[in-house]
């Protein structure tokens, strides 16, 4: 079962059931369970039942005037449109769980080791990537810093949280990072990955608990009306499962329902690649299907203080 987030006037938010080629408007149904997420997870909760069982027991079920086409054509100043398919109250990332990744990044740090060591240990990488503020749905514009002269998007499977932890749900992101940032100082990752449009999600999210995924999962750039870019592999050669990712996350830390955790990337751009502004990103998983994004550049808040400073960002900006 597929659901997702869109909005009919811009200004609304409503829970939608896709159906083939159509979209059931579930906050049209009587039952006030449908009305937002959370009030969606309460309703299972007290029902003590899975969430897939019970939107088809208390979903009216009305005819749709919505169809799933509108929607992905649908944009911010063209209603109606997608919106992330839950507003995350926290983003999380893992890094170094596919092979590929691990190989990449051990050859572009100026730390020699660290990718090895964390790839075979038995804790994994786990990085705090935002919240709703930094988070765009499809059809968005995603970011890259304005600070950054290599920025690169990260296709990745995702699970949503739901009341007690458990995984509720699957859904495809872009965790777009700086990665000139991060291999100066691992200490920098932070700041290559929380800023501004840094991480997309959508179309939609796949209901129901996977202990373990296997989905088809490919990446293509287009520039200039060219691919530039294209990629695919399966989540099942990730390293470490679901459920192993999601234990470290809880661990000590109480993550609130509704969050949503990045699984880490198995595709890598070559060295030579990055993002550049009105490239379109588009990310297709398979069941939850396509998401798409353009790149827009993030520009710095605090201009540059002082002659090197700005000398510095003229030599990113090109």
């Amino acid at each position: 079962m597929n659901l997702l987030q869109f909005s009919r006037t811009g200004a609304d938010r409503r829970i939608g059931l896709v159906e083939g080629d159509s979209v059931i408007d579930l906050s049209q149904s009587s039952s006030g369970a449908f009305s937002s997420w959370p009030a969606l997870l309460q309703a299972v909760e007290a029902e003590g039942t899975e969430i897939t069982e019970f939107i088809l027991q208390k979903s009216d079920r009305m005819s749709s005037s919505l169809t799933l086409a509108s929607l992905l054509g649908g944009r911010q100043d063209r209603p109606p449109f997608l919106l992330p398919p839950v507003e995350a109250a926290e983003v999380w990332g893992c890094g170094v769980t596919y092979l590929r990744s691990r190989d990449a990044r051990e050859d572009e740090t100026l730390v020699k080791g660290i990718y090895d060591r964390v790839y075979e240990s038995e804790r994994p990488e786990l990085f705090f990537k935002g919240n709703p503020r930094t988070v765009v749905a499809h059809n968005e514009a995603i970011g890259i810093r304005e600070d950054s002269s290599w920025n690169v998007p990260e296709p990745e499977l995702a699970f949503v949280l739901g009341v007690d932890g458990e995984i509720i749900g699957l859904t495809a992101g872009n965790d777009v990072s700086s990665r000139d940032i991060e291999r100066q100082n691992p200490l920098y990752l932070p700041q290559a990955k929380i800023y501004d449009r840094s991480c997309s999600l959508g179309p939609t999210l796949l209901v129901g608990r996977r202990q373990q995924a296997d989905l088809g999962i490919s990446m293509a750039v287009i520039r200039d009306g060219a691919e530039v870019f294209q990629a695919s592999t399966r989540t099942s050669r990730m390293k470490r499962s679901l459920d192993e990712l999601r234990s470290h996350l809880l661990r000590c830390n109480s993550v609130p329902p509704l969050s949503v955790c990045l699984t880490g990337t198995g595709i890598v751009p070559p060295d030579d690649f990055t993002l550049q502004e009105e490239d379109r990103v588009e990310i297709e998983l398979e069941k939850v299907g396509k998401l798409v994004n353009e790149v827009v550049k993030v520009r710095m808040r605090i201009p540059p203080r002082n002659p090197e400073e700005r000398r510095n960002l003229e030599a990113y900006s090109g």
